[in-house]
């Protein structure tokens, strides 16, 4: 793509977001959503092959028709209160109608099912945009309007979103769905605890993009696109071979790794709001998840493919990656876990 092309696409698509999360009105918050989904449709698209066409075209309907449920959800409420204002959605239908179209656009179970099929039909670093910046803006939507929405639906969803994570990750071979699996787990666990405890949320959501955005570094550095090309990341580097171990731990929520806080800090609140039965089916469904990092993580680091004499040298060689970003996010993804109190 020409670099002046680029450069403004990312620009737009960093003004549509940065324009979200400072609106106070209903019709620039939808402006800045709409400018997000039309400056990342060409970033998808620009692999020619039919793959990235089909995902652009799934991205753009489901990104489409959540932004129309969001103007109309905002209209229901300008209609009935007469205030434009984000803050103050008080019409329990409208309050319904953007929480499903949130839903829609983060990819929370039951409205997850364009997310897998997306991420496998673009590239890595796509993958990662869409797995991460792409959050902000929505999220930043359900923050604003937290003390208004709906507890018991958006706990509903977060339990479906957390079991449908772990569960449909199980039987994966492509790293990119299995990160997409990982995404709604994820994500499942913010919504649950989006109403009782926001901040809560916020501190899983930055840790989830440190995490999400170190395991997709990784991945592009070993350029694995499937299980089966995990097993030759050793050839390449045995440290971050070593790292994705941790990582992918991490990850699960194991403690003593970062991954371990926001899910035990989360389990804690839904215990004090007197919810155990949540929390018990919470933790198991992280279990599912588990499974499948496990089963990543094994491939990786403790089987050995075999390989031809020359290939064990391929880890002299300068990486083609720049490496300070991976660094620096993979150690704060797996090292946090001691600095919970200032965090808190």
């Amino acid at each position: 793509m020409n670099p002046i092309m680029t450069s403004i696409i990312i620009s737009s698509l960093a003004l549509g977001t940065m324009i979200t999360m400072s609106s106070t009105h209903w019709l620039l918050a939808w402006i800045g959503l709409e400018m997000n989904t039309l400056a990342i449709i060409p970033i998808i698209a620009k692999q020619h092959h039919p793959r990235a066409t089909e995902a652009t075209t799934k991205y753009f309907l489901i990104q489409a028709a959540a932004s129309a449920t969001v103007l109309f959800s905002s209209t229901i409420n300008a209609w009935s209160t007469g205030t434009w204002d984000i803050t103050q959605l008080t019409d329990p239908i409208a309050c319904i109608m953007l929480t499903m179209a949130l839903s829609m656009k983060l990819g929370l179970a039951p409205l997850h099912f364009w997310l897998p099929e997306v991420l496998q039909g673009s590239s890595l670093k796509t993958a990662l945009i869409i797995a991460t910046w792409q959050k902000l803006a929505p999220m930043a939507l359900l923050y604003l309007t937290h003390h208004t929405l709906n507890t018991t639906i958006l706990l509903t969803m977060g339990l479906i979103s957390t079991i449908t994570g772990g569960w449909g990750g199980l039987n994966q071979t492509q790293t990119r769905k299995i990160m997409a699996y990982s995404s709604i787990a994820h994500l499942g666990w913010m919504a649950t605890v989006l109403t009782l405890s926001p901040n809560l949320m916020l501190l899983n959501l930055a840790l989830y993009l440190m995490m999400t955005l170190s395991t997709f570094l990784l991945l592009m550095f070993s350029s694995s696109k499937t299980i089966k090309d995990l097993t030759t990341s050793w050839t390449i580097s045995p440290t971050t071979t070593a790292l994705m171990l941790l990582l992918l731990m991490s990850m699960a929520g194991l403690p003593p790794l970062t991954g371990f806080m926001p899910k035990w800090l989360i389990l804690q609140d839904l215990t004090a709001h007197s919810l155990p039965l949540t929390a018990t089916l919470m933790a198991l469904s992280a279990l599912l998840s588990l499974f499948f990092y496990l089963r990543m993580t094994y491939v990786t680091t403790l089987t050995m493919s075999p390989t031809t004499a020359q290939n064990k040298f391929k880890w002299r060689f300068q990486p083609k990656l720049k490496t300070m970003l991976l660094t620096t996010a993979t150690v704060t993804s797996t090292m946090l876990l001691p600095i919970t109190p200032a965090l808190i």
